[in-house]
């Protein structure tokens, strides 16, 4: 079900039908998946030095179906997802266009960015363990080894088709192949504390709760909840566990992106560009990771200290691509294994 949420300028049904085909010279239209709360800080900072006004769409579920629908006479500018998925299904439903910015291409790396320029990377999250604080001796682990029966009914974890762990899943497959995901995604679903389900807070309120003792979740949680930004409930959450980078064997961490495309039907391509440039700028790039608490993408800007306190991350270099390309087949092997059941 679609549901669209209104901030910033003027949102919803009536945007879409009221922009249609108009092309505004100070306006850019954007359509996001992105949470209102974490987007609008940069939105507001980029309308604030430019004077350009952000329409923002917030599409919950089905952005690429909207906008598809919307064909030639959609006002979409700017598409914004989370999960490297989403974003190359805009590009592979051609739903894109190819962009040549030198902002772009020099602050996004390019391992981060189509080459064809179709779809940029605009920040990382990483697929963090949060384990007992209790686990003293835990300072580093694989996901390999969140197999292993030391940890038999020890696990938390949200669902295996959500994009997160459907994306791990992936690079998973890409470094090891069918066979051996298969055996592992057995493995840890024996390991399973309770049902594969809930949020990634929900991973460090069970440890809380001693349901578990280790599970995965995002980086970028661990700040949301010891800042306190999540209310008094959460902040305890975050203090009740310690935070280890694991890594794939011979590998690095798997880190997930937020990233966006420029529309293909842009009626404000120009601005679109310009939005895009700005959200790689050291400004905005800033802002991601004290706003969102998301590492940057673009080299030299500062993580925020809650993050930094994590230690040193190291990204594993399994292609994004590859790991889009192979993210039905992990949905699969999830569903074969009934990792949710």
């Amino acid at each position: 079900m679609l549901r669209l949420r209104r901030f910033g300028y003027l949102v919803g049904f009536g945007l879409a039908l009221a922009l249609t085909g108009q092309a505004k010279s100070a306006e850019v239209n954007l359509y996001t998946t992105r949470e209102p709360g974490l987007i609008r800080p940069l939105l507001d900072a980029y309308s604030a030095k430019s004077g350009v006004t952000v329409n923002t769409v917030f599409v919950e579920k089905g952005l690429a179906e909207r906008v598809a629908a919307e064909g030639a006479r959609s006002s979409a500018d700017v598409l914004m997802t989370v999960d490297i998925g989403n974003l190359i299904e805009l590009v592979d439903r051609d739903l894109a266009q190819p962009v040549r910015s030198a902002a772009l291409e020099s602050a996004v790396p390019a391992a981060l960015r189509d080459p064809d320029g179709r779809w940029f990377a605009l920040s990382m999250r990483a697929r963090v363990l949060y384990a007992d604080k209790a686990l003293g001796e835990l300072n580093a682990a694989t996901y390999e080894s969140l197999a292993d029966p030391k940890w038999r009914g020890k696990v938390c974890i949200r669902s295996g088709q959500h994009p997160y762990n459907t994306a791990l899943i992936a690079a998973f497959l890409v470094r090891h192949g069918a066979e051996k995901t298969e055996g592992w995604l057995r493995d840890l679903k024996a390991n399973l504390a309770r049902k594969a389900a809930g949020g990634d807070r929900d991973v460090a309120r069970d440890i809380a709760a001693d349901l578990c003792e280790i599970g995965l979740a995002n980086s970028y949680y661990v700040g949301l909840m010891r800042s306190g930004r999540g209310g008094p409930d959460q902040e305890k959450w975050g203090a009740a566990i310690k935070v280890v980078l694991p890594t794939f064997d011979g590998g690095g961490t798997h880190v997930n992106v937020s990233g966006a495309v420029v529309a293909k039907h842009a009626p404000n391509r120009d601005e679109a560009v310009k939005l895009l440039d700005y959200l790689v700028s050291d400004e905005a790039q800033a802002l991601y990771a004290k706003a969102n608490f998301e590492y940057p993408v673009k080299s030299g800007v500062a993580v925020d200290p809650l993050l930094q306190a994590l230690g040193p991350l190291t990204i594993d270099t399994t292609p994004l691509l590859e790991i889009a390309r192979n993210r039905k087949a992990a949905s699969l092997l999830a569903d074969k294994v009934g990792f949710d059941n």
